[in-house]
């Protein structure tokens, strides 16, 4: 389980698909922002500005990498990295719950 401190948090969630995702917003004290989340069972589709490493924290999903072909299953403790400026697919198998950092 990661603990962040010192940290702002956007008390204002992010809803998207029919909020069946939803996140908050944290500013670590370095600046670096990360995204903490819950998806519930669905196919969704995400584009990316930045380069992303998604971490799930509890839950179970299989992911369509840019350029793959092949479905990737990720469970709790597992995570995958999409590049900037892409687009990936998510199929939520249980209600997942996900920590996402951004790079520039």
């Amino acid at each position: 389980m990661k603990i962040f401190k010192n940290v702002d948090v956007d008390a204002l969630a992010n809803f998207y698909f029919d909020g069946k995702v939803s996140s908050r917003t944290l500013t670590l004290a370095s600046g670096e922002n990360k995204t903490l989340g819950v998806m519930l069972p669905g196919e969704y589709r995400f584009d990316t500005a930045k380069r992303e490493l998604m971490e799930i924290q509890a839950g179970k999903v299989e992911v369509l990498l840019p350029g793959k072909t092949e479905w990737l299953a990720v469970e709790s403790g597992g995570d995958f990295k999409v590049p900037a400026k892409a687009a990936f697919d998510i199929k939520v198998l249980e209600p997942t719950d996900y920590c996402c950092s951004y790079f520039d």
